[in-house]
C-alpha cells in the first residue's frame, strides 16, 4: 500500500526517491532557531566533498530541539517505550552533485538504543543526553545536557513556542532555504560519504519566540555564535519517512 505522504510531492526539489523508505516517524513542537556564521569557518567544519550551502554569501547554523514520536520500521508497528523521545540537533547546510542537504555536527537523544541505532545504521554523531520536554500551554520547556562518554560537555535550555500563524515558505526566501531540505549527509568511521533521503509535506511553520538560559552545544564543536538567534522558527507537528541511508 502506498503511504499518504508519497502523492504530495510537488513542492519537492527532486522526486521522490524510487525505492522503499525504511522508517516513519513525527517531529513534534521543533524550534529552528538560526544564527548567520563565517563561512570560512563552517567550511573547515564540512567534509571536502560537500560544498558548503551559504544564502547570499552567508552560511548559517541551527540549533533544533524538538520531540520525536511513532518511530517505525516499515511494516512493523511503533513499540511502547522506545518510539518516543527529545532530540536536539546541531546543523548547517551543504550540497553534492546540486543536491542541497543538511550536515549534523552533533544529534542528542535522551534514548540510548536510538543512540546506538542511529549511530550503527545511518552513521550520524549522536549523542547519550538528559532532557527534558515539557508542553507550558501552547509553549514548550525544554533542556538538554550531554552525558555521552568521551565527548565535551554541552548544554541547552530555553522555553520557546509560536507566535503567529500557520504559513508556507515562498521558494527563494532565506526560511524556505534554511528548512525545506529534503536528505542529510553522513561519514562512516572508514571515510565513506553517505547520503540519506527524506520525504515530508512542506514545513507549517509560525514565527517563533525563545528564551535561553543556556546554550552551550555551538562551542562544543567549535562554532562561535553570538547572542540571540538571528531567526527563530516553530512547527507543530510534522509526519517525515526515511530512505536507508547510501554511498555518494
Amino acid at each position: 500500500m502506498t503511504h499518504p505522504l508519497l502523492a504530495l510531492a510537488g513542492h519537492r526539489p527532486w522526486p521522490v526517491p524510487s525505492g522503499a523508505w525504511v522508517m516513519e516517524q513525527t517531529w513534534h513542537d521543533l524550534l529552528f532557531a538560526h544564527w548567520r556564521v563565517d563561512a570560512a569557518r563552517m567550511r573547515a567544519l564540512v567534509p571536502s566533498e560537500l560544498e558548503l550551502d551559504t544564502f547570499d554569501g552567508a552560511a548559517w547554523v541551527g540549533v533544533v530541539p524538538f520531540r520525536m514520536s511513532g518511530i517505525r520500521a516499515r511494516g512493523l508497528p511503533a513499540l511502547p517505550g522506545l518510539s518516543a523521545f527529545a532530540e536536539l540537533n546541531l546543523r548547517t547546510y551543504v550540497r553534492h552533485r546540486g543536491d542541497g542537504g543538511v550536515w549534523f555536527f552533533a544529534l542528542e537523544a535522551e534514548h540510548a538504543l536510538a543512540v546506538r541505532t542511529a549511530r550503527a545504521l545511518f552513521h550520524l554523531p549522536y549523542h547519550d543526553a538528559r532532557m527534558h520536554c515539557r508542553a507550558v500551554g501552547d509553549d514548550v520547556e525544554y533542556a538538554s545536557e550531554r552525558t555521552h562518554a568521551g565527548t565535551p560537555p554541552a548544554r541547552v535550555e530555553l522555553r520557546y513556542g509560536p507566535r503567529g500563524a500557520v504559513y508556507a515558505s515562498s521558494p527563494g526566501t532565506l526560511e524556505h532555504w534554511l528548512t525545506e531540505r529534503y536528505c542529510l549527509y553522513a561519514r562512516t568511521d572508514v571515510g565513506a560519504l553517505l547520503r540519506a533521503d527524506i520525504h515530508h509535506a512542506p514545513w507549517p511553520l509560525q514565527p517563533g519566540w525563545a528564551e535561553w538560559s543556556a546554550n552551550t552545544l555551538p562551542a562544543a564543536h567549535g562554532i562561535a555564535v553570538h547572542g540571540a538567534p538571528e531567526l527563530l522558527h516553530f512547527a507543530r507537528r510534522l509526519d517525515v519517512l526515511i530512505w536507508p541511508p547510501r554511498r555518494v
